[in-house]
This record gives structure tokens, sequence and C-alpha cells, in this order.
């Protein structure tokens, strides 16, 4: 185990210490994730296991829970920064690749991919966003739930289990659950807003306004509503290109004169994104009377994101220079709306708790693009598109039973019923988005389709749906407080090539001594593969080094349903569930009423992990994909089961509270993770592919990298906060290790050393009503290292995309907030 290890564990230790001195006990502890927030590691969870509700500690699995309040206290805007920020072990790129996956933010939990991780709101399933990690680095072609679609004034607390749980849960639980639990119950209201930029070049500017409110109705139930508005601005860290790089075409073999007066800073968008967004909840419940109430709750959202594509040079043979004599670059923009509606019934029949619910979810993404054409028409090109729509939908409906038998309700017996209907859709865009045209221009045939925006064709359109129906039956035995041990299992039918699936799950926890207890949990999963990972189909522009030695190439993408002519044609079949085997192990230590330590050992095996092919591009891919109707000026992609992986790590999150005196209450939290992911099996080449030579290889290293060495394997998150009186004072410093990314030509490898990053925030109780804070984030302005990997026709790519910091460096802010 590695050093750091050892300093966390004698932090932990230190804290121990202070805890135990008499002076200083407590008689109330912060949760296991908590830095800000009032709750206690006796705070009472319902993820991990049905029926009677248990203490944090008490659990037999993992679990960490974020108060609401630590949520909205985050600047940076969206519940994902926030989980990236506080659980050491959920991970989250600022830019996952090219494409939608540029604005698609998508975190996952111990090493494993988004859709690994199972997405609930108030314990019942939240639907997948349409978007895919298509053209990425990270999570590559993951189809993830969108937290951001859940505003953080609706939230009451999260709580994140760190453990399989398939067998209770059902598919995409492979890693993990991160159930939300929103507001309900109070009355009266709070808002806040919050206004930031960052430190270099002033740009970047956040803008955020929350809010929330609950009401009694009548004397027999409550509604709580809440809202969120957020602006994100553009920020750029590109520099301009040298000016003996010629953007214009020679004229008489002599520079351009308009060489001298171009704005050489070609590139303004390598950076965030402008993101707008506007997010509903409401949460009720209502007394029926006979020991029955209804309760319903939903989320609506909008959100309008702009991506800026690379500068086409008016020297480029995909430039038009009758339209853009200077060049352009395409602006693409994605329309998402958002919603999910729930409501159920819960009550008592014949001594057992029953619940019956139904929940409908809906994506909708619309793409389009503006300032770009379609080259291959020509100069009658249109200079905007609509590139297509994709929608997906989920209807949940669930039937469950809970008991509790014996002794002392020491045996405790839960089952149920599920049906799960998905659709997903693809609409084609305008046919000028797609068109292959015929214009040849003075430099050469263009690539057809719209730049930066190749709209959804014809042959990509279509539909899909299936059934989903599961059993489950879940026991726990608790023989004396000491002591307990669950099980639980879990049949699954898709009525598509899924098939059935059994799986299960055994736990067990022991408490040695008061302050002292053993966990641990042995579990089988799977995930089924998305709708969406059948039959996505899309052309994306991005640039990659191709041959030996490696070139930069500006490729056109397509990214082939895995049914499709040519997807078969290059080696494809049809896709199977990943299955999983999870072992976790665990102590649990209480030495004094202010202290809690946990430390927890896991390994989740992954068979028939699905992930997206290289990039297959060349002379002999073109031949096959025209012989499938296709255009010979695309490279290749589809979606396979490519690998099996090994994830190993532990986690350790040590939290204290302290008294300290005159200036106040110290809250204390450390948190860290380690994790390491190896490939233990890749599939063969196809036949077709091993045919074409040993330059087509199906899953190459550059894809494997990213999985084994593309993000940090150690996490260390460290919170403190101060309350005196009317102000308090939070400092937190996060751990980043160091990462490598690694190319198929060895000499483009690049490493990045470890990084740690502080926020410190100040604030201020004015008033009962009103409070004042201003604080930063990345308070010291960190970069990630500079390798040297920089693209000097474009100005950009001096820093790496993948850091869970960013790579815009720090930022300032302030807030207001108002109770009412």
């Amino acid at each position: 185990m590695s050093t750091r290890v050892g300093l966390l564990i004698g932090t932990a230790t230190i804290a121990t210490m202070l805890a135990a001195v008499p002076s200083f006990a407590q008689t109330t502890v912060s949760s296991a994730a908590d830095s800000t927030a009032d709750e206690t590691p006796d705070d009472i969870v319902v993820t991990g296991s049905r029926g009677r509700p248990r203490t944090v500690t008490d659990s037999s699995a993992p679990i960490d829970v974020l108060s609401g309040q630590e949520i909205q206290t985050q600047a940076r805007p969206g519940v994902l920064a926030a989980l990236n920020q506080l659980v050491p072990s959920f991970s989250v790129p600022a830019r996952a690749g090219g494409g939608t996956a540029s604005i698609i933010q998508t975190g996952g939990l111990r090493g494993l991919n988004p859709d690994q991780t199972l997405i609930l709101v108030n314990g019942k399933r939240r639907h997948k966003s349409t978007l895919i990690n298509a053209v990425s680095s990270l999570y590559k072609g993951s189809v993830p739930a969108d937290l951001n679609f859940i505003p953080g004034a609706s939230i009451e607390r999260i709580e994140v289990l760190r453990d399989g749980a398939a067998a209770q849960y059902g598919s995409d639980a492979i890693a993990g659950v991160i159930n939300i639990i929103l507001r309900g119950g109070t009355e009266g209201g709070s808002a806040q807003f919050t206004a930031g930029q960052n430190f270099d070049r002033s740009d970047g500017e956040t803008y955020q306004g929350q809010a929330s409110y609950g009401m009694r109705l009548g004397d027999r139930g409550f509604l709580t509503l809440s809202a969120n508005l957020s602006k994100q601005e553009q920020s750029n860290r590109s520099l301009p290109i040298a000016s003996t790089i010629r953007l214009y075409p020679l004229i008489n073999g002599q520079p351009d004169p308009r060489e001298a007066t171009i704005d050489r800073q070609v590139t303004k968008t390598f950076g965030a994104y402008p993101v707008r967004s506007a997010v509903m909840a409401y949460n009720a419940t209502f007394d029926l009377g006979g020991d029955a109430e209804i309760y319903s709750f939903g989320t609506y959202g909008q959100r309008n994101a702009e991506l800026g594509f690379t500068f086409r040079a008016p020297n480029n043979v995909n430039t038009i220079t009758q339209i853009y004599p200077d060049g352009f670059r395409p602006r693409f923009f994605i329309d998402e709306e958002d919603y999910e509606f729930a409501v159920g019934i819960r009550g008592t029949i014949a001594g057992w708790q029953a619940n019956l619910s139904s929940t409908f979810g809906r994506n909708r993404a619309d793409q389009s693009a503006t300032e770009t054409i379609n080259a291959s028409l020509g100069p009658a090109s249109p200079t905007s598109f609509y590139v297509g729509r994709l929608t997906s939908t989920e209807w949940v409906n669930s039937l469950d039973f809970t008991r509790a038998l014996g002794a002392n309700d020491s045996f405790q017996l839960s089952t149920g019923v599920q049906h799960r209907r998905e659709t997903y859709a693809v609409s084609r865009g305008d046919p000028a988005s797609y068109a292959a045209g015929t214009y040849v221009g003075p430099l050469g045939r263009p690539a057809p389709g719209g730049q930066a925006a190749a709209g959804f064709q014809p042959s990509d359109e279509g539909s899909i749906a299936r059934n989903n129906f599961a059993a489950y039956g879940e026991i726990l035995f608790e023989p004396s407080k000491r002591f307990s041990i669950g099980a639980a299992l879990r049949f699954e039918h898709y009525d598509d090539a899924t098939g059935n699936t059994l799986i299960g799950k055994a736990t067990s926890r022991f408490a040695a001594t008061d302050w002292l207890a053993i966990r641990g949990t042995v579990s089988t999963g799977f995930r089924a593969p998305s709708l969406a990972q059948q039959i996505y189909a899309s052309t994306t522009g991005q640039f990659r080094n191709v041959g030996n030695p490696p070139v930069l190439f500006l490729l056109q993408i397509k990214t082939l349903p895995v049914g499709s002519p040519a997807a078969v044609a290059l080696g494809a079949v049809p896709l199977k569930p990943e299955k999983a085997t999870n072992f976790s192990a665990g102590i649990v230590l209480t030495p004094a009423p202010a202290i809690s330590v946990t430390i927890d050992a896991y390994q989740i095996e992954v068979k028939d992990r699905i992930a997206l092919t290289s990039t297959l591009t060349g002379a002999p891919v073109s031949a096959i994909l025209v012989a499938a109707g296709l255009s010979p000026d695309i490279s290749a992609q589809y979606f396979t089961n490519a690998i099996d992986t090994r994830t190993r790590g532990v986690d350790v999150v040590a939290t204290a509270r302290i008294d300290a005196g005159s200036f106040g209450d110290l809250r204390v939290n450390v948190g860290y993770n380690y994790n390491e992911t190896t490939i233990t099996g890749v599939i063969p080449n196809p036949a077709r592919l091993s045919t074409l030579g040993t330059s087509f290889v199906l899953f190459d290293r550059s894809s494997r990298g990213f999985l084994t060495d593309g993000a940090p394997k150690e996490r260390v998150s460290a919170g403190a906060v101060l309350n005196s009186g009317l102000t308090s004072v939070s400092l937190r410093l996060a751990y980043y290790g160091r990462f490598d990314v690694l190319d198929n030509a060895t000499v483009l490898d690049r490493s990045y050393s470890a990084k740690v990053i502080t926020d410190l925030e100040s604030s201020w109780q004015v008033t009962p009503a009103l409070s004042l804070a201003i604080g930063a984030n990345n308070l010291f302005n960190v970069y990630p290292d500079d390798v040297g990997v920089y693209n000097s026709a474009l100005g950009q790519g001096q820093y790496s995309t993948l850091g869970g910091y960013g790579f815009t460096g720090g930022s300032y802010y302030a807030k207001i907030g108002i109770k009412f």
C-alpha cells in the first residue's frame, strides 16, 4: 500500500486522539462524507438494504452521505461537480473527449464507466440521457444518466453506495448506486445566488440562482418546489499560432498579404463551452388515512450548449473561400429537454409494507449547427443545418413488499417485481447536412456532410424498444446487535437478445467491540447493453494521429450501428450483457463519539465489457465501407464486447467533530481512494480485420491506456469547516494523483504529475435571513502540466483535458443567501 495510505491513517489516528481528549469530546459527529452540514455518522440511510433503515456505520457496505447544504455550498454548478469534490472514488474529467462528449458531464465510480453506476431518485431508477460518449477518451461509449438535470436546491441528501448492488436494484449497479433523496416535509424557503469568473483572462463567467420552497397540503401532506438557473460562459486557453504557419493559399508561390492581418489565435474554444440551463423539481406526499399515503415527485429541465469546433483555415480543402474567405469555425448546438415524473402509493397490507409506483422519464436532444458548410456542395452550400434528433424514454413500474419477522424483528424479508420499457430513436437531419456532393475545389475533393455537423442520414434513422421483467427476493437476519447476515437474489428477463440473467449478493457485518466492526460483501452483477449502443449512428470530425511515424489528420469518424451492414462487414456481432463479480471487505472504527473511520478494500471483475472499437481507417477499410454503400472519406468505429477488466482499490474515510473552544466548532473529514484497473482479456480481431493486415487492431493501445492509465489512480479529499457564531471558514484540499495518456505510437505517450487543488470560502450570517460568502476554487491557480504536446497549427493542446480539476486555472466567486 502506498505511503499516502499511511499518511491518511496517521491523520485519522491524530483525529481520534484529539476526539478522545475530554475537553474536546462531543456527543454529535459528522457523517461519513460531511464537511459542512450537521449530520452525524449515525445518519439514517435507506440505500443498500430495504425495510428497516440503518446508520452509515451499521451498514454492511460502504456508503457516503452528502448533505444538501454541502451540494449547494459548492460554487461549481451541478450535482456532478459536488460529487467530484466530495467523493474521492468518484471521478469527473473536465472533458471526456470530442464531439458531444465535450459537453456530456459524466463521472465514474471506482474507476468504472458512468453507466456502470445506477442512479436513483427517491429510490426509483433514473432514466438515461440520449447523448453518448462516442468520440471520447475516458468513458468511451458510455450512456449515462444526467445528474445535472436534478436541481441542487431540491436535494436533501445524496447516498453513495460504493458496492455492487445489481442483485438488489437491477442492471447497471456494477460499481455502486447513487441515490438522490429530494427535500420534503419542511415549510418556508431559501434562495442562493452565485457569480464568479476565472482568475486568468477574466473569462468563464458562471452565474447560478437556486431556490426551494416547502408548504403544507392541509394537515395531511406537503409539497416542495425547487429550481436552478445556471449560465456558463466560454473560457479559452489557446495561444496564437506562429506567423510562419500559412492560413491562406499561396499566390503565385508567394504568401497572401492577409497573413499579416488575420487573427492568429485561430482556436477560441480550448476551455469551457457556453451552457445555459433551467431545471425544476417537486416532491409531494399526501396521507390517505388508514396507514396509506400517496406520493409523487418529478423534474423538468432545459439545457442549451454550444460547442466551438476547430478552425478551418482558408487553405483547408474543406473551406469554400467564396463563402468564408478568411476561414470559419463551425458552431454546434445541442438543445435538450429532460423530464421525469413518478407517482406511487405505499402503506401496510396484512403486516407487509407495500409500495406500488410508476415512473416515466424522457430525454430529447436536438442538434444543429451554424457558421458551417457542406463543402462537397460547393459555393451553393447552406451555412446552417439541422443535424437531427435523439430521443430516449424509460417507463418503470414496481411493486415492492417488505416485512419484519421473528423476535425483536430480527428477520427481514423483502420481495418485489418490476417492469421496465425503454425506447431510443434517431431522427434524420436536413438533407444538406449529410449530402455527398460532387464539388471539387482548387485544393481537391472535400469531405461530404456538414463540417463538424454531419447530419443523421436516412440510413441512421430508426427506433428500438424493449421490455424488461424482473423479480427479486432479499433477506436480512440480525440475531444480535453485533451480527447481521443478508442475501439477495434477482432474476431479469429482456425480450431482446439480452435474454435472461440471474444474479445474487451476500453480505455480513460483525461488531467485534463497541468501536470496531468488520464487514464484507460478495456479489454478481450485470449491465445490459443500452439501446443507444445498439442503434446509435453519427459522423464527427476529430483530429487523430495516423500512421507510423504519426501524422495528425482531421478524420470524419462514423459510429456504425452494431447491426448495420458496414459494421458487420468489419466484424461486428450482436452485443451481450456485461457480467461482473464484486468482492468487498472493510472495517469500521468508532473509537470515540466524535470520530468515525472506515477502510474498505474491493475487487470488481467485469467480463465482456462493452466499448467502442479503435478508429478503423485507411484504404482497406474504405473499400469495405464503399461496398456497404458508405462514403470512402470516413473512418469507422462500432460497439463490441471488447474486453475483460479487473479493478482493485481501497477507500478510506475519516471524520471528526471537535469543540475548538473560543474558536468555535471544527469539523474535519479526510477521504482517500486508490483505484487500479488492469485488462485481463481482449477479444481477438475479427477474421475480416485480420485479413487487412497487422495495423488494423480492434482495440488498440491508446484505447486500452484510457481504461488503465487515463485517470488518476489516487485521490485524496480533505476538508475542514470552522464555525464561529455568525462566521464560518471552510477549506478543502483535493489531491489528484499522476496519470498517463498512452498513444499507439509510444513516442507520443504523455505523463501528468500529481496536483493539489485548494478551495477556500468564508461566509457571514448578516441577519437570520441573509448570508454572504466569498470564495475561490483552485485558489493557487494550478494547471495540468504542459508536457510539450502542442498543436502549433491550432494553438492548443498544451494541457490535458482529462484531469478532474480542469485546465483553465482558478476562479473566484461571491454568493448571497436568503431564507424566507
